[in-house]
């Protein structure tokens, strides 16, 4: 059989068994973090989140399409858009492994296609494309919508067109595939800018075979071409464009007097002209590489032009719509990601660094009614304590800490060029990169978040061949995220590096730079101040994929290996049978129990318990992505509870939020935000500082409003900076209640109307109000309570401006209530408004599949079984307090029966203890020996593997572990001695006083 045609059906091989693979671990609805987003996105053509994701969308809306009117299948068809495009990757990483392979055995044999090394060619695609299909990272971003599965076929796509183009290069025209890569890099931008980063890789191809004479000098001269490629492509295509355009707006706008995007449609016609005009000139004067030049940056731009879906879909005015970027301005400050704060690259101040000045940077521009007005300018803080390459620059939060934690720094010290390099190559180049990359080609303890500790179990990497003897806790071996791969898969892999440099240097060069501008590149430019919201692994998967082909020329090298020194005819059969074992199929059979999400169902119902735990025409407060966009696709996908308006607290910062919340989206009618767009807009009262005027007693919440939004210059103060502005004069805050509203509205139970607050009075929890505090004290004023205010429980009591007192559970959310607050309650979030919580938590809730899902992911298991015990507590506590015992056992044995035994940290353990008290006492003696037992198992299994660390290594013990442990077992003996669990307690004293004599040094109070 032709070479060509085995290549074609091996690559179609692997793509079949990639996309079976994905297809049957495929999660069956949204997916935790961005991905209900970007479905809903996707279904309805929407705006996401900066920088922006056009073509992502698209794709994704013609695979929604495929559910056929069925909304409740819309997101398994835009996960299986990923499943499809990450075994398409496979396919081409097949395709690109065999072309260098090939390329690599050329003057191994002296035939032109022996049988030996066609098998090794195919051999080494084999493995290392399978490798890479079942690999950690790339397999996690295979079975969700997310961007990386579209961003890694891209990768894939201009790696496999380059080969072609190197393969036939002398051939007349071969620059068509120069052409096509062009054009695939600009439809990549609008899915992700990873796809960039490929660009010196393919310049260093380019060099390699157009030129003979190559020198190292040269060679290091082309690499800074790539590079400068890069930073135009990067800078000068992607955002210089578009600010070009605003530019030309601007002019014809405020200048000329003409319409908004009337500038921006002459700059793009200049542009087109222009391109047009030298494509034509070189065609007439034969200047062969300005026009080649010139026909890939049309097609480039050709691409790029997939973002005119942005404004035009931003002017449509759709429910999210991010940073509403309907004109050239605001597009360029969508595209640069203004939204979130830069991290200095070259030159930027210590964590320590008191700021002594200010200076105005550019000036920042929106759209006003007939012109553009200016809001000010960008601000850049000076430093007192700088360095060059800052890494350790953030002091916002507990980042000044992290860095002293993680560095071992006193506080007495202070941070050095050395200890920069040092939080440098430990932290962002081992913690947060090596580390992933150990992960997916050596092995795994489990899938926890592991950024704050080297030497932790939870989400560290493990060989695995010295597991054995470190007495690990079940909680490690038995998870489904255990994956120890023995770091076979490595060591094939830099067998492969090390054969591919020994035998085509130029080759493998082109490979590690590809290697290197995905991988470590990445972690310098974008310089991680500190912990991230979640593991940032998928980060590198073009990284991942470069190293998955020395993995996969790790079959010729060992081909060649065995046939040299062995002197076996079947060389290349056997390392590439030794190698499918040990690479491929292990990691397959390792790996699989931890990406099977064919059975887990959390994200959607967790979305679905926040919604249905609110009143009708409810307003729901959240905070964050996982409290945020699967919720976004439950109401926009699949139109659950369309009356709840959502407001996230972190976008409702920003003026074009607060102005979407006064207009009706769905079901839900305008938030009763009173202030007109003048009031709120960028620049105006970004900012609210509290200067305390002594006013006794507490002032209205309205009066308090009026005050801080009035324009009258007697409400105004003079700021150190020179800014006249509003100020906060009390944080003593009040709403008088109007029963008559309350009883209108239905606000209150006839049973609770006796314990009406005649008004809220709270302190305001902060010293200063942004646009979000603003926006929430004109609902406060004025909403009256017509419509119910909830927050989300996952939100934080920060968020809730110090209204603590006056919030009560009823599900997955808070509810605002004019009750008289319980002054006896030292938790003011254990309150409960019991026959509703009882109603949504007993007949409505849905629980995810949580008892019987092959693999629930972290954020199931941290987040959301944690919040799902603690619902279940709190409402079993409070039916207690109100003498419901009935009520109360039946929620603790629904708790058993739709929730899994887990215990992702201690202090669930803790809660799960009080629930086993709670059975005690309401009379199911068996359900809190079961509880009981399940939390001793946990507890003995955790504290022995201490005592065995604490054998070996003291200072890496657990200390919180220890101690709550000791202190859980401690109240699980006084309880079930009260409860008359005689042999139980027995058991339990036993080991607790083995516990307190191994751990007496250490053990401490636990408050």
């Amino acid at each position: 059989m032709p070479y060509n045609k085995i290549n074609n059906l091996l690559g179609w091989l692997c793509f079949t068994i990639a996309a079976i693979t994905y297809t049957l671990t495929l999660e069956q609805s949204v997916s935790f973090w961005d991905c209900g987003e970007f479905i809903s996105c996707a279904y309805r053509l929407q705006v996401s989140h900066q920088p922006g994701y056009p073509l992502f969308a698209m794709i994704g809306k013609v695979f929604s399409l495929l559910s056929f009117g069925d909304r409740t299948k819309v997101a398994y068809f835009t996960n299986l858009c990923s499943a499809i495009a990450s075994a398409a990757t496979v396919m081409f990483l097949f395709w690109t492994i065999t072309a260098l392979a090939k390329k690599l055995t050329a003057k191994t044999y002296t035939d032109a296609m022996p049988r030996q090394r066609l098998i090794s060619i195919m051999g080494a695609g084999l493995v290392g494309a399978l490798a890479f299909a079942f690999s950690d990272t790339f397999w996690f971003s295979a079975v969700e919508t997310i961007v990386f599965a579209l961003s890694a076929l891209c990768i894939a796509l201009v790696f496999w067109a380059i080969l072609k183009w190197d393969a036939h290069a002398d051939e007349a025209g071969a620059d068509r595939w120069l052409v096509f890569i062009a054009y695939v890099m600009g439809l990549s931008i609008g899915i992700h800018l990873l796809n960039l980063l490929t660009i010196p890789a393919l310049t260093m191809v380019y060099y390699f075979r157009r030129y003979k004479n190559v020198t190292f000098k040269k060679a290091f001269v082309v690499f800074l071409l790539g590079v400068t490629l890069l930073a135009f492509v990067q800078y000068g295509i992607i955002q210089y464009t578009v600010k070009f355009a605003g530019w030309f707006d601007f002019f014809f706008v405020n200048s000329l007097g003409l319409g908004f995007n009337s500038g921006a449609i002459v700059f793009f016609i200049i542009l087109i002209s222009a391109i047009v005009w030298g494509i034509l000139y070189s065609i007439k004067h034969k200047k062969y590489f300005v026009h080649l030049a010139l026909m890939c940056l049309s097609f480039l731009y050709l691409g790029y032009s997939c973002f005119m879906y942005v404004p035009i879909r931003a002017t449509a005015n759709p429910t999210l719509n991010n940073t509403h970027p309907d004109n050239a301005f605001t597009l360029a400050s969508y595209l640069n990601r203004d939204q979130y704060s830069p991290s200095p690259l070259l030159y930027g101040p210590y964590f320590d660094g008191k700021p002594i000045d200010q200076k105005n940077g550019a000036a920042r521009y929106r759209k006003g009614e007939t012109k553009y007005e200016k809001t000010g300018y960008k601000q850049r803080l000076v430093y007192d304590h700088n360095t060059f390459f800052p890494r350790m620059f953030s002091d916002d939060g507990d980042d000044p800490q992290f860095y002293r934690q993680w560095m071992q720094m006193d506080e007495g010290h202070t941070p050095n060029f050395i200890d920069n390099m040092g939080f440098m190559f430990s932290w962002q180049i081992y913690q947060m990169y090596a580390r992933y990359f150990l992960w997916n080609f050596v092995g795994r303890y489990n899938d926890m978040d592991g950024q704050q500790s080297m030497t932790s179990l939870d989400g560290n990497w493990t060989s695995g061949i010295l597991d054995g003897g470190k007495h690990l806790p079940k909680s490690v071996t038995e998870s489904p995220s255990y994956a120890p791969l023995y770091g076979l898969p490595l060591i094939i892999g830099l067998l492969g590096m090390y054969y591919h440099f020994k035998r085509r240097r130029r080759d493998a060069l082109v490979i590690a730079l590809l290697w290197f501008f995905t991988g470590i590149a990445i972690v310098l430019y974008v310089n991680q101040p500190s912990i991230q919201p979640r593991e940032r692994d998928y980060s590198y998967v073009g990284s991942f994929y470069a190293f998955a082909i020395w993995i996969g020329l790790g079959v010729v090298a060992i081909s060649e290996m065995l046939q040299q020194r062995f002197k076996l005819k079947q060389a290349s059969v056997l390392a590439m049978a030794l190698c499918l074992l040990c690479a491929p199929v292990l990691m397959a059979a390792k790996e699989w129990r931890g990406h099977d999400r064919s059975t887990k169902l959390t994200a959607h119902d967790m979305a679905y318990n926040y919604l249905i735990s609110c009143p009708p025409n409810a307003i729901l407060f959240n905070y964050g992505d996982n409290d945020t966009y699967s919720l976004w696709y439950a109401q926009e996908v699949e139109n659950i509870r369309p009356d709840v308006r959502l407001v996230n607290l972190s976008l409702f910062t920003s003026d074009w939020l607060i102005k979407q919340m006064q207009h009706k989206v769905n079901e839900s009618a305008p938030l009763p935000i009173t202030m007109p767009f003048d009031k709120y807009k960028e620049g105006v009262r970004d900012v609210i500082y509290y200067n305390d005027e002594h006013i006794p007693g507490h002032v209205e919440v309205k009066e308090v409003f009026d005050f801080i939004t009035s324009d009258d210059p007697s409400t105004h103060v003079e700021y150190q900076s020179g800014m006249v502005s509003n100020y906060l004069p009390t944080k003593n805050f009040k709403i008088t209640v109007k029963p008559d509203d309350v009883i209108k509205n239905k606000v209150l139970t006839a049973g609770q109307t006796k314990n009406m607050a005649d008004s809220l009075t709270w302190q305001y929890n902060s010293n200063l109000i942004i646009k979000n505090n603003l926006a929430m004290l004109d609902i406060l004023a004025h909403n009256n309570w017509k419509r119910p205010i909830c927050f989300t429980v996952t939100a934080g009591t920060r968020n809730m401006i110090g209204l603590d007192d006056y919030m009560y559970r009823e599900g997955f959310t808070y509810r605002l209530l004019p009750l008289k607050p319980d002054t006896s309650l030292q938790d003011q979030s254990a309150k409960v408004n019991t026959a509703v919580m009882f109603d949504n938590v007993m007949n409505k809730f849905r629980f995810g599949n949580f008892k019987h899902a092959r693999f629930l992911d972290e954020q199931s298991v941290t987040m959301f079984y944690p919040a799902l015990t603690t619902t279940f507590l709190t409402l079993a506590d409070g039916l207690i307090a109100e003498g419901k015992t009935d009520k109360a056992r039946k929620v603790l044995n629904r708790f058993d029966e739709v929730m899994p035994n887990l215990n992702p940290f201690v202090d669930v353990a803790n809660r799960k203890s009080h629930m086993a008290e709670m059975a005690y006492h309401v009379g199911d003696v068996k359900l809190g020996n079961k509880l009981t037992g399940d939390i001793y198992d946990y507890l003995t299994d955790e504290l022995n593997h201490n005592a065995s660390v604490y054998d070996d290594s003291p200072g890496r013990v657990d200390l919180r572990m220890v101690n709550f442990g000791v202190y859980i077992l401690q109240n699980m003996v006084r309880y079930t001695k009260a409860a008359h669990q005689d042999a139980l307690t027995a058991k339990m004293e036993k080991q607790l006083k083995i516990y307190e004599r191994k751990f007496a040094a250490v053990l401490q109070p636990v408050e």
